[in-house]
């Protein structure tokens, strides 16, 4: 109790963990609106190569001089598009390209970072930390936010139909490609946001942990978005106090609380939880 304690006052009195808290809680709201959506279309392994994917557009952008934003939302669109270009263009299955593709990007990256200089800021990029976050990722932050909740708000009919049915969706007259690649170009951004919370290694486990928690609590999309944000919000908002009062690094805590509030679900979980159906398997039995 001591410690929460001390958390709070150290709130009200350290600007940089005002931030930290504020930006951590705004990545676990986009990564659970935008994680939903990745795992309703069984793109979780799409989701991994592009958070991977990003790191040599982060490399170009940090040795320029320019937004991180600018260099990984280019490499990620680029990475999004060749993983296309080869599934199509060969008899190799799609996640036999999205292999090739994230695993060349990842390998790229590494190689400018390291032309780049600074081991440590590698170790930021791979792993995030919250409380090292700056104005300007903050405001960053904001707008990517906002540029989330404006696409899901303004497509929401055209995402849930692609997303549970893409040949109906296609016969109803709407361009799944653009849709897709709309939602790439979203992930790519949350993708960033995220790197300074949870970096780039952990950002998958953001966008698809907390998506399945809140699967496992519901059938329906819209309480499935809203639950999905508010456990990436909580995992954020725990993660941080620990990575704070304990010296923890703040992403893989932050992924860790978001994980055993997963196990909690996959057990407890009304309809879906492992107790439920082991009860039902049991009358079946009886």
């Amino acid at each position: 109790m001591a410690s929460i304690i001390e958390f709070m006052q150290a709130l009200g009195r350290y600007n940089f963990l005002q931030s930290a808290l504020i930006a951590a809680i705004m990545v676990g709201i986009m990564s659970g609106i935008i994680g939903s959506f990745i795992i309703l279309r069984g793109m979780s392994l799409m989701g991994d190569a592009i958070s991977h994917s990003v790191l040599p557009g982060v490399a170009v952008a940090y040795m320029l001089g320019i937004n991180l934003l600018i260099g990984a939302t280019v490499f990620g669109v680029i990475a999004a598009l060749l993983i296309g270009f080869v599934a199509t263009n060969s008899k190799l299955k799609n996640d036999t390209a999205i292999g090739i593709v994230f695993s060349a990007f990842f390998a790229l990256g590494f190689i400018l970072i390291s032309m780049a200089e600074s081991s440590t800021n590698l170790h930021h990029i791979l792993f995030g930390n919250v409380l090292a976050v700056s104005d300007k990722d903050l405001i960053s932050t904001v707008i990517v936010l906002a540029i989330v909740v404006i696409f899901v708000v303004l497509l929401f009919k055209e995402l849930q139909i692609t997303s549970f049915d893409e040949v109906f969706a296609k016969s109803y007259g709407l361009n799944t490609s653009i849709i897709h690649y709309g939602l790439m170009i979203i992930l790519t951004l949350v993708t960033v946001s995220a790197l300074q919370t949870v970096g780039i290694i952990l950002i998958v486990a953001m966008l698809i942990t907390p998506a399945a928690t809140a699967f496992l609590w519901t059938n329906r999309l819209a309480f499935m978005l809203i639950l999905s944000s508010t456990i990436g919000a909580v995992a954020s908002i725990i993660g941080l106090y620990l990575s704070y009062t304990m010296n923890w690094a703040s992403g893989p805590v932050i992924v860790l609380v978001a994980a055993i509030i997963f196990l909690l679900s996959f057990i407890i979980a009304p309809k879906q939880g492992f107790i439920t159906k082991l009860g039902v398997k049991h009358v079946k039995e009886d």
